[in-house]
């Protein structure tokens, strides 16, 4: 087992690394910003060192500094979490050159399926359904153009290293294509540095479905129950959940053995998530997530595995060890994003001081979380406080246990998005399953006596 693991990340994440550490009898050390420096992940880690001022751009994602912080500590291996650095290959590779075990996929992994054009080839080559599109990044209006006349419209317009939402533009018909296709460029250079971009059949009435994978360096694979991740506002995910509702089994078993064909043919390495369109019955590979995702504790609970330990033992040279009864989905999992956004003003993100900190509790309820009363949320990062997960026997018991711990937990200091997935739980489309990516988008969120209400706007 590696013995110190520097933690490239900040906030619950960087916690539930620590803690992974901790149980396993690993050192950890953290990296902070000056606006962090009352964070508990800087007080709960073995050590920790201050990298930069607060801009992600001078400390979190500041590669100099983060290396620097590790040679200083002594530590064997780098965890990047999830964002900043996480699917950075330069930063990977560098790491490697200087000896330290990045805990991930190699770089030159991590720098294949970041290229979402070249992800797209991949998935392809190893037998994986891909939407009708363009072969590879469209070089010029023209070649879109010539995909529409090929496949039909509409078409989506994507960066090829993109994310997010970001560098991405719907067409409707070849009129549109000229805007759409600038616009798309010059958003994905300015978010990602590269401006190239992609083409796929637009999709309508589809849901957003994904597999956990694990594998380890002696050709062992891990696939698990699928995650719906279909609740989303601007293609951000608030809530997820585990095993999708009403998915058949065939459609499961499936998405798991695709998966599983895909990271076979990388040669891949770690934990990873394979990401799926699910509609008319037929799924199609998205893209592929090198690194462990926001969502990753909504697995942990219908499984019983624990994906961080895994991924360090991974990286230390162990083999997988996940019981055979773990890869079929044990009762249901909701996981719920609860962010420092106004959902009443365009989801505009928020800051400031934690006057009120009470999380739920009770059988099959978890928090993972930074926050504490007297914690002051900086405005320079992701929105991200706090990650509600709830477990029960079914469904039906998991949305009554959610609605139990969203009306306990209380925060104060600013607004969130607890009101807003209260709602979401009473709303009658979520609780039949099966809900889209339109399902947000179709709403007007209206207050009415203090809670929010989602009203249809569409049928």
């Amino acid at each position: 087992m590696i013995g110190k693991v520097l933690v490239a990340n900040r906030g619950e994440i960087a916690l539930r690394i620590i803690r992974a550490c901790r149980e396993l009898g690993v050192r950890s050390v953290a990296v902070y910003s000056t606006a962090d420096r009352d964070s508990l992940h800087h007080e709960l880690a073995d050590e920790s060192v201050c990298i930069g001022p607060p801009p992600a751009a001078s400390s979190y994602l500041n590669v100099p500094a983060i290396i620097s912080a590790a040679e200083l500590t002594g530590a064997d291996a780098v965890h990047p979490g999830y964002g900043f650095l996480a699917e950075n290959a330069r930063f990977a590779e560098i790491c490697e050159r200087v000896g330290l075990t990045f805990v991930g996929p190699s770089s030159r992994t991590i720098a294949r399926m970041g290229d979402k054009a070249e992800a797209r080839e991949a998935a392809a080559e190893a037998g994986v359904p891909v939407t009708p599109g363009s072969d590879g990044s469209c070089e010029s209006v023209d070649v879109v153009k010539r995909v529409g006349a090929e496949i039909g419209y509409p078409l989506v317009i994507k960066a090829s290293a993109g994310g997010g939402g970001k560098g991405m533009r719907v067409v409707e018909t070849e009129a549109e294509v000229d805007a759409a296709y600038l616009g798309a460029s010059r958003e994905a250079g300015a978010n990602f540095g590269d401006g190239s971009v992609y083409v796929e059949k637009y999709l309508e009435n589809l849901r957003h479905v994904e597999v956990q994978v694990l594998a380890d360096s002696y050709g062992e694979t891990v696939t698990f129950p699928e995650r719906d991740c279909s609740v989303q506002r601007r293609y951000q995910k608030l809530i997820e959940e585990s095993p999708a509702p009403g998915l058949p089994v065939d459609v499961r078993e499936g998405l798991m053995a695709a998966s599983a064909d895909l990271v076979g043919s990388l040669g891949y390495e770690g934990a990873g998530t394979v990401e799926f369109v699910y509609a008319d019955g037929k799924f199609y590979f998205i893209e592929m997530n090198t690194r462990l995702q926001v969502e990753h504790p909504v697995t942990e609970m219908i499984s019983g595995v624990d994906i961080v330990a895994e991924q360090l033992k991974v990286v230390s040279g162990e083999r997988l060890e996940v019981p055979e009864d773990a890869r079929s989905p044990d009762g249901h999992a909701i996981e719920f994003r609860i962010n420092a956004e106004d959902p009443l003003r365009n989801f505009l993100p928020q800051a400031g001081l934690v006057e009120v900190y009470n999380p739920p509790g009770g059988p099959g309820v978890r928090v993972d979380s930074h926050l504490y009363a007297g914690y002051r949320v900086p405005p320079y990062y992701d929105s991200l406080l706090a990650k509600l997960i709830v477990h029960a026997r079914d469904r039906g018991s998991s949305i009554r246990r959610g609605l139990r711990a969203l009306d306990e937990f209380a925060v104060s200091g600013m607004e969130t998005t607890l009101p807003l997935h209260l709602a979401v739980l009473e709303d009658e489309e979520f609780r039949r399953g099966g809900v889209t990516t339109r399902f947000l988008a179709d709403r007007e969120l209206e207050s009415e006596g203090g809670l929010l209400r989602l009203n249809r706007t569409s049928v």
